[in-house]
């Protein structure tokens, strides 16, 4: 395993620390107390070439990899993990899931458009009764001549108030259950689509979350994206990599906040010498570097593994459930050591540690992940 990245990569990274740096840090507070979503820096972000790092040149992307992927949203989220989170559904959870599995049709006309943040795009599969259960979905699909007539809901739905295209999942053959659901490429602008009012969230303010209803859309045939009634298929080889990458979110909290942590006991004074000095806070400070440290080189393990197959099911399980844990007990930690400021909203610390919960929660919860762990290991019967 070699996690060198590329000079290339290096350089990805650089040009999106200074973005973060120079231009998300200034509307980071606005995002958090406004729910505010800054379109024109998602827009400049495409134009830095930032929105499609998987995508095929021949469409605007980068084609680079998974692990490019991961670098830009961890470096995001070192700013503001809401915008990282919203950036990772359009290029992970949409565009690179529309890359893999779409038509050459769909994608000439959807993929330039995403690529340059032209357009926004969502994931919508979550459902008000089918949460960790994504495939006991209720929303139907009827074929009636050269349309299939879409019916129900989705909830949860990160940047559904301002997506313009989305991959909806539907069920085309009820009778089949799970095996009987189909992916569509959808207009979210289309006659019958309504959304409904964005979701007021603890944390990840500033990436929007809402409701979409769907009353007898009509949605071409053309639209289907892969196979009819293989879209648990498409729903399942594109958790590993959604797993995969968003964990790069957990990985930039927790360097945040562990930096702030740092520079806080370097500078506060107590009891006339700097609480740095303090063997509590020694403690604490290099605990947190060993748990960020250790869920980075897991992330990226597992990102290699995605990169291999996507079909891999443990590594990417464990790695966004091991980082996004660690993330809300580092921020929690950088609050202890910050005290009373750390409980302030003036010193930001408070926010990661809002931010950071929902990646317990989004793409599977720490309990799903330790159930696929596990049943990946009694199934293989194999620890390596």
């Amino acid at each position: 395993m070699d996690f060198n990245f590329s000079d290339e990569q290096n350089l990805i990274a650089e040009t999106v620390r200074d973005f973060a740096t120079n231009r998300l840090e200034s509307v980071a507070e606005k995002m958090d107390k406004e729910d505010y979503w800054p379109a024109d820096l998602f827009r400049e972000l495409g134009e830095l070439g930032l929105l499609g790092p998987t995508i095929e040149e021949r469409y605007g992307g980068a084609e680079s990899d998974y692990f490019t992927q991961t670098i830009i949203l961890e470096e995001l989220a070192k700013v503001s993990p809401a915008f990282a989170l919203s950036v990772g559904a359009h290029s992970n959870l949409m565009l690179d899931n529309l890359s893999r599995n779409g038509t050459e049709e769909q994608k000439s006309k959807y993929l330039p458009k995403l690529v340059t943040g032209e357009y926004t795009g969502s994931l919508c599969l979550t459902e008000p009764g089918s949460g960790s259960d994504a495939l006991g979905m209720k929303t139907t699909a009827k074929l009636q001549g050269d349309f299939y007539h879409l019916n129900g809901s989705k909830t949860f739905i990160t940047n559904a108030p301002i997506a313009d295209v989305g991959i909806v999942y539907a069920k085309t053959s009820p009778n089949k259950g799970k095996r009987g659901i189909t992916a569509f490429v959808l207009d979210l602008n289309s006659d019958g689509v309504t959304r409904g009012k964005k979701m007021e969230k603890m944390g990840m303010r500033g990436s929007l979350t809402g409701e979409l209803f769907f009353d007898d859309v009509k949605v071409p045939v053309e639209n289907i994206m892969g196979q009819l009634d293989q879209g648990h298929k498409i729903v399942m080889s594109g958790l590993s990599a959604e797993r995969a990458t968003l964990a790069g979110i957990s990985l930039g909290i927790s360097e945040a906040v562990s930096q702030m942590a740092l520079n806080y006991s370097l500078e506060r004074e107590q009891f006339d010498q700097k609480i740095a000095n303090f063997q509590m806070v020694q403690a604490k400070l290099a605990n947190m570097y060993v748990e960020s440290m250790t869920s980075k080189l897991l992330v990226y393990y597992a990102v290699s593994k995605v990169m291999e197959n996507h079909g891999v099911n443990r590594e990417p399980a464990a790695s966004i459930y091991y980082a996004a844990e660690k993330s809300t007990k580092l921020a929690l930690d950088a609050i202890q050591i910050l005290g009373g400021y750390g409980y302030m909203k003036e010193y930001k610390v408070e926010k990661f540690m809002r931010d950071a919960k929902l990646l317990e929660i989004g793409a599977g919860t720490s309990e799903i992940r330790k159930l696929i762990i596990a049943r990946d290991l009694i199934r293989t019967g194999d620890f390596s």
